[in-house]
């Protein structure tokens, strides 16, 4: 039996075979990602995966259902598994708002589905890093925002060599639309048609852009000199004097190809890139306004911004760059049972170490002293301890080869300066 195409399984290391991934590389990313949103203040959040398919179609129009997971569920209800998050949150916003003072800063870690084509860097399933702030129109909560996401990606040792926020705005790109479109009806109509030839500008070649172009009335010299001004608008220049008195303005940079496909946004957007050029998007996000006055049917308009960083794209690029830890068992204590007679004394100090915090093995059915000790050296254990009578026990620090002899009471204490050499024995 196979996993179905696009799906992964996720071993402990070491891997058995390179189609596989790391459940340790997911968890070091998860921890990541959770340490440093609670230092922003951010608190977490979920939803269920299944929604209801009308919330997704609410959101994007019914052309998303072809990337969606979806069926009939056994209640004759149309569900989908969650492509994305941010509908469930704007649902879960509208629904308890008051109950919550603003603005809110929430992030989730999801898992995502979508039925599309398989490529580099993109799965139909994957674990997403959301924050967003919700109830805030100054453009300090999108430098906000921003610096998180920059914050995030240093914390796993990538710094501005490996990567760049490129900035943008989509009322630059509206103003820019508006003041060309020569005539109204076409204007409206084609908006969103316009910001996607724009958005695919840099995966299209010149004269099929040309091509797209002039049917709006542009050129693509036109559009170019646009992009090649850079002028920031006047929230672009507050974001970035903000990043610049927090020290983080080197990360960022004003890019007018960037202008996120999806309709829903409103204003500032922006995508983290490797600074090689190497992957994908490893982030994107910006401002959705009109998001939560959307799903809710009018009844609650809070203003919203948001990013996404999936875990696919940042895990091929932290292991390109090197960025990945040896992950280990990490196991702190591997107490050896050599003499079955004290094996109930050995499953009580197991129990007090685990109690105490202590990362704890032992053999559970007899075996040669040896075949313990190299299941030790496997585990890569810190220490080995064994009972050498009824009350008292040897702890070795497998690293430096130094013992001690101690009282059962007395393991832990010991343990504690595992980083700073034994402590004195209180019975010595």
């Amino acid at each position: 039996m196979e996993r179905l195409p696009g799906f992964r399984d996720f071993y402990p290391e070491p891997l058995p075979h390179p189609d596989v991934w790391s459940a340790d590389a997911r968890q070091f990313i998860f921890s990541k990602w959770r340490e440093t949103a609670r230092r922003y203040g951010f608190r977490e959040y979920d939803g269920p995966l299944l929604e209801p398919l009308e919330l997704f179609t609410t959101k994007s129009g019914d052309e998303i259902v072809g990337q969606l997971y979806n069926f009939t569920d056994k209640g004759e209800r149309a569900v989908a598994l969650r492509p994305e998050i941010t509908p469930t949150l704007a649902r879960m916003v509208a629904a308890h708002e008051r109950s919550y003072k603003k603005p809110l800063k929430w992030f989730a870690i999801p898992q995502l589905f979508r039925y599309e084509r398989q490529q580099k860097g993109r799965q139909r399933e994957h674990f997403q890093f959301n924050a967003d702030i919700i109830g805030e129109t100054n453009p300090a909560a999108d430098a906000e925002l921003i610096a998180l996401l920059i914050d995030t990606l240093r914390s796993f040792g990538l710094t501005e060599k490996d990567f760049v926020i490129r900035l943008s705005s989509r009322n630059a790109w509206q103003e820019f639309y508006e003041a060309r479109s020569q005539k109204s009806e076409v204007r409206s109509q084609n908006t969103y048609e316009f910001f996607q030839t724009i958005d695919k500008l840099e995966r299209t070649s010149p004269e099929e852009s040309e091509k797209k172009l002039s049917a709006f009335g542009f050129s693509l010299a036109d559009v170019n000199r646009f992009i090649e001004s850079g002028k920031p608008t006047a929230d672009l220049q507050s974001i970035l004097d903000n990043l610049a008195a927090r020290g983080l303005r080197d990360f960022v940079k004003v890019d007018y190809h960037v202008i996120r496909g999806l309709a829903y946004y409103t204003g500032t957007v922006f995508e983290a890139f490797d600074a090689k050029g190497e992957f994908r998007a490893i982030a994107g996000g910006g401002r959705y306004d009109n998001l939560v006055k959307l799903i809710s049917g009018g009844k609650v308009d809070l203003p919203a911004l948001g990013f996404g960083m999936g875990d696919v794209v940042l895990l091929e690029l932290l292991a390109a760059r090197g960025l990945l830890p040896k992950f280990d068992a990490n196991v702190d204590v591997f107490v050896l049972i050599e003499d079955e007679k004290f094996r109930p004394q050995s499953l009580k100090l197991v129990q007090d170490l685990r109690t105490a915090g202590f990362a704890v093995e032992y053999p559970l059915m007899p075996a040669k002293p040896d075949k313990q000790f190299k299941r030790a050296q496997e585990f890569k254990a810190a220490f080995t301890a064994k009972f050498e009578s009824d009350s008292i026990v040897k702890v070795r620090n497998l690293k430096t080869r130094e013992e001690v002899v101690a009282g059962f009471t007395d393991v832990a204490k010991h343990l504690e300066h595992r980083n700073t050499g034994f402590a004195e024995s209180p019975s010595a």
